[in-house]
């Protein structure tokens, strides 16, 4: 894959998704609407040092990777 591109869930509920389209077109409807945020092409690291060929095999079955910020702890 050469370009995964990364979106934001403008719903308030904090999660984002990974892409293999510029326009989202599998993102879940339910967890909309999507804005994208960005791109990352294929010789970059995906943020958060997330594990790429894992997000690119849940693209190519699904259409998306989900995911969320976790929030930091307070001590």
């Amino acid at each position: 894959m050469s370009t995964i591109h990364v979106f934001a869930s403008t719903s308030g509920s904090g999660l984002h998704a990974f892409a293999g389209d510029a326009e989202g077109s599998r993102l879940p409807p339910r967890h909309g609407p999507w804005k994208r945020t960005g791109s990352v092409p294929a010789d970059r690291d995906l943020p958060h040092a997330m594990d790429r060929a894992a997000v690119e095999a849940a693209i190519e079955a699904q259409g998306f990777q989900m995911w969320r910020v976790r929030a930091a702890a307070t001590h």
